[in-house]
């Protein structure tokens, strides 16, 4: 299992019960979802096959391994697996190479980080070659590691990958708070025991302990994030 963990120097949060930020990718600091379901739905016609559109909301948020299989399972479609990851893959990058928007309050979000010295890291389902190219626009300046799904046996729903992430960063789990999108993200953190802010894309997410929902981005500073490991609302 391989990550990017440069060294964080100087960064801390002292004075602070929060101690780090771990952030979502996809959905979450770029707005890339719909790309996800654009470049399955473009496959699958290449194989003579109709997605439902009911079918997004299972296959959103989680491990490629687990949406390209289900994808398989449910249209019949003559692939391997690994054939399939491929072709999402390279769909992917080519949608991404024309246009990568990001999430509204990302980009202001990440510089507060950065500024304040606060360790951050990205956890992301996607495999490594497309968080690379998606850090390229991000900023990799931005975070003092990043965890890929094809780096860990287990990725979202498990509590893995920001188990990794926290452990990378030298920090407690309980105390980190956690951006998300989706439900699969969500439970991923909570099942690792932090702090989550859900900012739903594509399907609602319930408010629950330990769980703050926001409408956006913008709504999410250094302050608030301090405020949820202190309020523990």
């Amino acid at each position: 299992m391989t990550a990017t963990v440069p060294a964080l120097g100087t960064r801390s949060a002292e004075g602070s019960a929060l101690q780090a930020v771990l952030l979502d990718m996809d959905g979450t600091l770029v707005d890339t979802e719909g790309f996800w379901w654009e470049v399955e739905v473009e496959v699958f016609a290449g194989l003579g096959h109709t997605l439902d559109d009911s079918w997004r909301h299972v296959v959103v948020g989680g491990p490629m391994t687990r949406s390209a299989g289900f994808l398989i399972e449910a249209t019949g479609a003559d692939i391997t697996l690994a054939d399939l990851s491929v072709l999402l893959n390279e769909g992917f990058e080519d949608r991404i190479g024309h246009a990568l928007p990001l999430m509204p309050g990302a980009t202001r979000l990440l510089a507060e980080l950065y500024e304040q010295e606060i360790p951050t890291a990205l956890v992301s389902a996607s495999h490594r070659r497309i968080i690379d190219r998606v850090m390229v626009s991000l900023g990799p300046q931005h975070f003092g590691l990043s965890v890929a799904g094809d780096e860990v046996s287990r990725t979202k729903p498990h509590p893995d990958p920001y188990l990794f992430a926290a452990s990378g960063l030298g920090v407690d789990p309980a105390r980190c708070a956690v951006v998300e999108d989706t439900a699969t993200g969500v439970a991923a953190a909570e099942a690792a025991g932090c702090r989550v802010v859900a900012v739903p894309s594509v399907a609602p997410i319930a408010p629950a302990d330990r769980r703050t929902v926001v409408g956006s981005l913008e709504e999410v500073d250094l302050a608030f994030l301090r405020g949820l490991m202190t309020d523990m609302r």
